[in-house]
């Protein structure tokens, strides 16, 4: 066995069987996981790397392929080859100085002004058009004028607690909360009180700046955080005010897009809806770590529904790989709309509002068929604990070291 026998040749004939498969058929035939860390890009298309190699093994003359605890999928073997042969291996973010964990708790424990009943929006407002210009690949410093320009219209429209059009306010206090930066001030910032003194810093100095940069590099990169990120800001700071109008101006009417993804060409197939298993592990830590900070809270509007996480249903879309993940679908569980979109709801087997979890070892990605035959089919209690049992055993193949998922 050396894996320096496989020629491009190889690996171009098992990614044709991985497409011919499609995704979990592949894995399970080769007896590989989800990929961990590296994935493979090619053409628009996303490959687990690993398994792809193992695969492309057998087609060498009177080879087999190789199973995965015979070589090693990291970057000096598997990921080495591949680069080797000329193909693009994506690594999934290394975690930085600041850990996705650490991010949202801070950014939900950020100390605001709510002297008038309500928390003042200054600083999440701020956090939001930076992760906007994140998400859009732009740079992650700007000078003053724009930045005072920009902040200053969106605190005129959506400071719907009082907020002032002043920029200077949330920018101080983040830059003293350590989540933004002025790199050509070596001094230290003013704090955020007072008028007159403060304002007149700025004016004076004029300040380039941005989100430090551990805080922008996991808002560019990772959509289950910035997911996780809206969750926690929106359930913290906007209850009983409509984000929707602020989220559409600072562009974050779809977070979970890839980076650069709204200005580049449509992918070829729905084979992007890929998740390594180190973001959908990172994904349920977030979602656990929400799950306790709510403990049972639910949304305070009339209809007191419980409050739904976006970073759960992501994850879920994500692990579907774009197909129903009733094992009983007999409609088109691979279609998509005009611009290549899943055609999925993401159900919570177990509802809400009867103790159920908003987690994804207890939801599934279902074609609106089945979705309507879960909901209101004659068969529907016998299809829910069926999907009870696959969204567990989904959630189980993805991360395979945690608990086995509570009730």
């Amino acid at each position: 066995m050396a894996l320096t026998d496989i020629t491009r040749v190889e690996i171009q004939k098992a990614m044709e069987e991985y497409d011919r498969l499609g995704r979990e058929a592949f894995l399970a035939r080769h007896g590989f996981r989800p990929a961990r860390r590296y994935l493979l890009v090619h053409l628009g298309r996303r490959y687990d790397s690993k398994a792809i190699v193992g695969a492309a093994h057998g087609y060498l003359p009177g080879r087999r392929s190789l199973a995965a605890a015979e070589f090693s999928g990291g970057a000096q073997h598997a990921v080495a080859l591949l680069r080797s042969l000329g193909f693009s291996v994506a690594q999934d973010p290394p975690e930085d100085a600041l850990t996705h964990e650490q991010l949202v708790r801070r950014i939900t424990e950020l100390t605001v002004n709510r002297s008038a009943g309500r928390p003042a929006l200054y600083k999440p407002i701020t956090l939001l058009w930076a992760m906007g210009r994140a998400l859009r690949g732009e740079p992650r410093l700007l000078d003053w004028t724009r930045t005072e320009q920009e902040l200053a219209t969106l605190l005129r429209r959506h400071g719907a607690h009082g907020e002032r059009p002043r920029p200077d306010y949330p920018v101080a206090s983040l830059c003293r909360d350590g989540m933004w930066t002025l790199p050509d001030h070596a001094g230290e910032v003013p704090t955020a009180h007072g008028d007159a003194g403060l304002r007149r810093w700025f004016a004076e100095h004029r300040p380039r700046g941005g989100p430090a940069r551990p805080v922008h590099d996991l808002f560019r990169h990772s959509p289950v955080t910035r997911l996780a990120v809206l969750d926690g800001v929106l359930g913290t700071f906007f209850d009983g005010t409509d984000p929707a109008p602020l989220l559409a101006d600072v562009g974050l009417q779809d977070p979970d897009g890839d980076p650069g993804e709204a200005a580049g060409p449509l992918p070829q197939q729905p084979d992007r809806w890929v998740v390594t298993a180190a973001e959908y592990e990172r994904g349920c830590r977030l979602i656990e770590q929400r799950e306790a900070r709510l403990a049972g809270e639910r949304d305070t509007r009339t209809t007191h529904r419980p409050k739904r996480s976006r970073a759960a249903r992501y994850l879920v879309l994500r692990r579907s790989g774009g197909r129903c993940e009733s094992p009983r679908c007999t409609g088109q569980p691979a279609d998509t709309t005009d611009r290549r979109q899943p055609i999925l709801e993401v159900d919570h087997v177990l509802d809400l509002a009867l103790g159920g979890r908003d987690h994804p070892s207890q939801m599934v990605a279902l074609c609106p068929n089945c979705h309507a035959v879960k909901t209101r089919g004659s068969t529907r209690e016998e299809l829910r604990g069926l999907l009870l049992r696959v969204a567990a055993e989904r959630h189980r193949d993805m991360r395979p070291q945690a608990a086995p998922p509570r009730p």
